[in-house]
């Protein structure tokens, strides 16, 4: 198991576990303000990519990353408990289920193409592939459970929204040089604790890394949910 790996599943299984005792012990307004702190700091990762690079379209590129974490963090505030299940299902089940089944079944079946080359040249077909099945059919069962179809429908593209997330984000970081969303800012005496809690050494993203694909897919989800 290497240390990348490693990281990724401890600060993983960390963050589930705090965000199951926000949401259940305390109530959801605890998970709402952890979120809101984790929103904050990856904008503050964020806009620490201008001492990298600066230019127009990468401000304006930015500027639509930093819409998705307010918008992200405006549904989180706005939303209960019982339907936030569904995004965190759907979306760190996504992250998960790709990661590991990329890393377990990575190139055994499509032996030599990736479906994003230019954009995230690690992702695999397998992961892609069994980290949405995997995505859609939890928020599913939790649906039928619920028997909630005809009025959650919305939250069965959380896995497909967390993928397209995940890709601007990567998007973004290329246009940036930017390997991992806190390369830059984990330098900073006054951030480098706080970017340690999220697995955030060297090598291993940070906040932004974190939540891109929750904050677009949320964001998403808050426009959808003003249509219907």
């Amino acid at each position: 198991m290497d240390k990348n790996f490693r990281v990724r599943l401890i600060v993983g299984f960390g963050m589930f576990v705090i965000s199951l005792i926000a949401m259940y012990t305390f109530n959801e307004i605890p998970f709402k303000i952890l979120f809101g702190i984790f929103a904050v700091m990856s904008a503050i990762e964020l806009f620490s990519f201008f001492k990298r690079k600066f230019s127009g379209s990468l401000a304006i590129l930015a500027f639509i990353e930093f819409i998705f974490l307010v918008c992200g963090t405006i549904f989180v505030a706005r939303t209960d408990v019982s339907h936030f299940w569904y995004v965190i299902l759907g979306v760190p089940g996504y992250d998960i289920f790709a990661y590991l089944s990329g890393k377990l079944c990575g190139g055994k079946i499509f032996k030599k193409s990736r479906p994003f080359p230019y954009v995230s040249k690690n992702k695999t077909w397998e992961g892609t592939f069994l980290g949405l099945f995997m995505a859609i059919s939890m928020v599913a069962i939790l649906m039928a459970s619920r028997n909630a179809f005809s009025t959650d429908f919305m939250y069965l593209f959380c896995g497909p929204l967390a993928l397209i997330g995940d890709l601007f984000e990567s998007f973004l970081k290329r246009k940036f040089d930017v390997k991992d969303s806190n390369e830059i800012l984990i330098k900073n005496p006054i951030f480098n604790k706080l970017e340690m809690l999220v697995g955030g050494s060297e090598g291993h993203g940070g906040f932004l890394d974190r939540i891109d694909s929750t904050a677009f897919s949320t964001t998403i989800l808050l426009i959808i949910s003003f249509m219907v």
